[in-house]
């Protein structure tokens, strides 16, 4: 009994820790450097290196603050990318969400490489693509199969089915010099998909088995006790939410979430009504999903915007974009009646099929004030499956630490609270809180058989994108955009005559921002003695190069308003020397 007793507890000790059969006297080592996705929620972006190979993970994109005047999408610096750019040997995308998939046309118009990718997440690319005049970008496509090894440089690299909020969604086992790599992506683990699909759990507990060097992990939902509901108990909320609305239905969601569409649209067709899809993305991602066979419903459902006034409102069904309250979607269109086609009435149903994302808050209750005010009936966050998250929670988590048992463990993609609750969670599932190492974007980890170590950091940052054209803005414009936003501007044209050191005539001296309209005379003439005072003290010469009193006003001015207003403008003197 007792030898069987000791047997047993070796069995169980080898099946607890798989990773003590990787060779420890192995010389290989990778890098992994996040450039975007750690510190924050979206622009997910990564680099995993050896001394001759390196990979991408994703290339997304984040959304700006509210201090980022006239910026609409943030993109990660590829600065790091350009030191080197000789040794990248391809980029892999997990799955097709704008903050993994986001910034690529951005990425390509400096640096392109071969992209390994599913269907979905390729054609959603040449989407942006094709926008962006990168047409001929499509050669560096390659379409992958799941459970399948891909050579890319001194990386094998397997994709494996990841159920989450967007279909075709993969998690990636990468075989390395050093050891065995597992990124989960984003994930949630749905036991009951819409389409079927579910996570390939089978390939983890093979990988979990061999033994894994390391594992990264989705982080966002760390907080959240339990499992994350499946996409399916939303088919049935809407079955109570179609049943209930007696005019036309509009519902609005990501137009990435395309399972939730699907959703909406059999239960439009269940209910007798026809399907009209509004808002640029929606509509491109149905179309691109109905031609993938994602989405099979046929075209006698679907009709156009212009012809909705046709049937009656209890036939209707429109999927629209803007749940995030975004200022120039559809829905926010509609909610303020500037819509060409859509006029909201009293009889529709809106249902927001979706959570506001970290730091929209304010546009969502702004977009839910508007609707209740044009009187619809809003459907939001009183029916608790609405909306279900595409991330795990701490269960999911658990499962994932269990099947793969790795030695290190980096959690990945969420601000540092997440990361710090993921890697509690961690080591209640045995994981040594010696192998753990919390990162920020730009640290620079080394893994090998025997030690995981931050080596050193590397530039990391954002580049502030204009939607409008498609272009970069400069970091100087955004800061004077903050300026003049919370300090205002000051500006002073004025003659100066050399020979008697005086302003020919008046200066034209206008704020904005600064002082309230009814004080402005008060302040110009302020302003006016000043100069006088001043030019009056500054030595002839100087008053030659008229650089030189642009300065002596500025800060003048600038000492001024900051002894009596305490504030900091952006002061522009011009000045003409006569």
């Amino acid at each position: 009994m007792r030898a069987s007793l000791e047997e047993n507890k070796r069995v169980q000790e080898a099946r607890m820790h798989p990773w003590k059969q990787i060779d420890l006297s192995s010389k290989g080592k990778v890098r992994f450097t996040p450039l975007g996705g750690l510190g924050e929620i979206g622009g997910n972006m990564a680099v995993l290196e050896t001394e001759n190979s390196a990979l991408i993970i994703d290339v997304g994109m984040s959304f700006p603050d509210e201090t980022m005047h006239g910026v609409d999408i943030l993109v990660p610096d590829f600065s790091y990318l350009h030191t080197i750019k000789n040794k990248i040997k391809g980029i892999v995308i997990t799955h097709g969400h704008e903050d993994h998939i986001g910034a690529m046309p951005y990425l390509f118009k400096e640096l392109k490489f071969p992209i390994y990718a599913t269907p979905l997440a390729l054609a959603m690319i040449e989407n942006k693509f094709n926008e962006h005049g990168l047409k001929a970008d499509t050669k560096y496509f390659n379409f992958v199969t799941k459970r399948q090894q891909y050579d890319i440089g001194e990386f094998k690299v397997e994709f494996l089915h990841m159920t989450h909020s967007i279909i075709d969604a993969s998690s990636l086992a990468i075989e390395t010099p050093a050891g065995t790599l597992i990124h989960t992506a984003d994930f949630k683990i749905d036991h009951t998909p819409v389409d079927g699909y579910t996570t390939d759990l089978q390939r983890y507990a093979y990988y979990g088995a061999k033994g894994v060097l390391c594992l990264f992990s989705d982080s966002t939902n760390s907080h959240n006790p339990g499992f994350t509901k499946s996409e399916k108990v939303v088919g049935k909320t809407f079955d109570i939410l179609f049943d209930l609305a007696k005019g036309r239905v509009i519902m609005s969601t990501f137009s990435s979430n395309v399972h939730r569409i699907y959703q909406a649209m059999q239960r439009g067709v269940k209910f007798g009504r026809k399907i009209c899809v509004i808002g640029r993305s929606m509509e491109r991602n149905v179309e691109t999903n109905r031609a993938l066979g994602f989405v099979d419903i046929e075209d006698r459902h679907f009709i156009e915007v212009h012809e909705v006034p046709k049937y009656a409102d209890h036939e209707i069904l429109i999927v629209t974009t803007g749940s995030q309250g975004e200022t120039m979607a559809a829905l926010n269109r509609m909610a303020t009646d500037e819509h060409r086609h859509i006029k909201l009435k009293p009889s529709d149903t809106v249902i927001i099929s979706a959570s506001a994302i970290p730091g929209n808050e304010a546009s969502v209750s702004s977009l839910m004030n508007k609707l209740v005010k044009a009187g619809v009936t809003v459907r939001y966050k009183e029916f608790a499956d609405i909306h279900v998250s595409g991330h795990a929670g701490q269960e999911e988590q658990k499962l994932i630490l269990r099947l793969v048992q790795p030695k290190f463990f980096l959690p990945v993609h969420g601000e540092y609270n997440h990361i710090a609750k993921h890697a509690k969670t961690a080591v209640e599932c045995g994981v040594d809180e010696r192998n753990i190492l919390l990162m920020s974007d730009g640290d620079q980890v080394e893994i090998t058989p025997k030690y995981l170590k931050k080596v050193k950091t590397v530039k990391t940052g954002k580049t502030y994108i204009d939607n409008q054209n498609n272009m970069t803005i400069e970091n100087d414009v955004v800061l004077d955009r903050q300026k003049l936003a919370e300090d205002g501007i000051v500006t002073v044209v004025a003659q100066i005559s050399q020979s008697n050191q005086k302003v020919v005539g008046k200066p034209i001296i206008s704020s904005h921002g600064l002082v309230p309209d009814k004080e402005d005379k008060k302040f110009q003439k302020e302003i006016e003695q000043m100069i006088e005072t001043m030019l009056l003290n500054m030595k002839p010469e100087a008053l030659k190069n008229h650089r030189n009193v642009e300065d002596e006003i500025r800060s003048s001015i600038r000492k001024h308003v900051v002894r009596t207003k305490k504030r900091y403008p952006l002061i522009l003197p011009t000045i003409f020397i006569v």
